[in-house]
């Protein structure tokens, strides 16, 4: 093994431990990228001077994984200092910072890269005033994510993010474009709009739509993915921009339905019914030629009974997903839903969140089987192995599928899991 260099020894080293959503992998991003461009070296846990850790409350499990990753970081760590950040800090601030005296709470995200770097010697003022940095490369996801908006306005009865994260709130324009504009000169082929509630953008009357549109027209980034969207949020405004789009949008949308049952979503405090959900979903078909359409479904919500069950599982069934993300429902102290007293038992709950998922496996792959012989572009993120515009995992054998290319495949096979084989083009 070759000696470690001096000057790395000497460098002021941190690890970012980063668990939760895809805004919270951003956010974790943005901490690495500005320590590094400060000087820092990002190391394994054991070897570093700061630990910072972002954490999830979404569920109970959330919560148990936020405790454990501290717990470790003090144990297998001489790191002067854990700083731990997130949801979770926001919601459990005390019990997190009692956890240990090298604990430094703060729940305030855009904060940490500033203490972060006074922890660990370096400028604070500049990681403060710092743009943001173009994260790619090793470490980093080839599909980049760029945070576009933050907070939730919706109070969902099973839901503590909006507490945790506030209002809803809009990053400049401006701002999402350079940042878009930097990463494509600097090679990424795909960024991935993201926001906690990213439907209810909003700069001074420009929507998710308009910026996409003006992504699309300022900038040469090969192609735009958005992230998770809210049902009201799918408009026509936002349809016709992503077929406007051509291929340079990807035509896939994460669109969260919760449940299918007219009554248990009304109980959730979702916006908008069922009947909704489902025209919504027609145009976005008729719309966006080839979309593929994603969701999230809780399994066991307060007072579901087998009736309402069967009703979410036919409701999902119709709808032709490309895939589910299935969740059993998990009590969150201090929302309305954990206060009820008909509750679903655990084991109850588990099975329908495992009846829902065969079901999200049978619809995966009859998508994927409805895509064998057509074309798309595929962003590679390992050799050989990549990501569809419609979100499909991609196999190819080609010297030209390396990781960080964007190339045109023709879909030859379907596997049972719902992955793709393709050549390319």
């Amino acid at each position: 093994m070759s000696p470690v260099s001096p000057d790395l020894v000497a460098q002021p080293a941190f690890h970012i431990c980063n668990l939760g959503c895809k805004v919270n992998r951003v956010e974790s991003d943005v901490f690495l990228s500005r320590l590094a461009a400060l000087g820092g070296r990002p190391v394994s846990q054991d070897e570093a001077q700061v630990v910072v850790i972002n954490t999830c409350t979404v569920t109970g499990e959330a919560d148990k994984k936020a405790r454990k990753a501290i717990h470790r970081a003090l144990r297998e760590t001489l790191a002067p200092w854990v700083v731990v950040t997130g949801c979770g800090a926001a919601i459990h601030p005390d019990e997190l910072a009692a956890l240990g005296e090298r604990v430094v709470l703060e729940p305030d995200r855009c904060r940490v890269p500033a203490l972060a770097a006074e922890l660990l010697g370096l400028d604070p003022q500049r990681a403060a005033d710092m743009p943001a940095q173009v994260r790619v490369g090793e470490g980093y996801p080839t599909r980049m994510g760029v945070k576009v908006q933050d907070g939730c306005d919706n109070a969902c009865t099973y839901c503590i993010v909006h507490v945790a994260r506030g209002k809803a709130k809009s990053r400049p324009a401006d701002q999402v474009v350079a940042e878009v504009a930097a990463a494509g000169a600097a090679g990424v082929r795909e960024v991935v709009l993201t926001g906690i509630n990213l439907g209810r953008y909003d700069d001074e009357g420009l929507s998710l739509a308009g910026l996409l549109g003006r992504v699309l027209t300022r900038t040469a980034i090969s192609r735009v993915r958005l992230s998770s969207v809210e049902p009201p949020e799918v408009t026509d405004e936002l349809l016709d921009a992503m077929a406007a789009g051509g291929q340079r949008v990807a035509r896939h949308l994460h669109v969260p339905l919760q449940s299918g049952c007219r009554r248990t979503l009304a109980e959730m405090g979702r916006k908008g019914t069922a009947e909704e959900y489902a025209r919504m979903v027609e145009r976005a078909r008729r719309t966006v030629s080839g979309i593929a359409l994603t969701t999230d479904v809780i399994a066991g919500f307060p007072g579901e009974t087998e009736e309402d069950f069967a009703e979410c599982l036919s409701f999902c069934e119709r709808q032709r997903f490309s895939k589910m993300h299935v969740f059993r429902y998990s009590r969150r102290e201090g929302t309305p839903a954990a206060a009820r007293t008909d509750q679903v038992p655990a084991p109850v709950a588990a099975d329908r969140a495992d009846r829902l998922r065969r079901l999200s496996d049978r619809m995966r792959a009859k998508d994927a089987q409805g895509r064998v012989g057509s074309v798309e572009l595929v962003v590679f993120e390992q050799v050989g192995e990549g990501t569809s515009g419609s979100y499909h995992r991609v196999v190819c054998a080609s010297d030209a599928a390396s990781p960080g290319a964007l190339i045109l495949v023709r879909f030859t096979e379907a596997t049972p899991d719902g992955a793709l084989r393709g050549e390319a083009l």
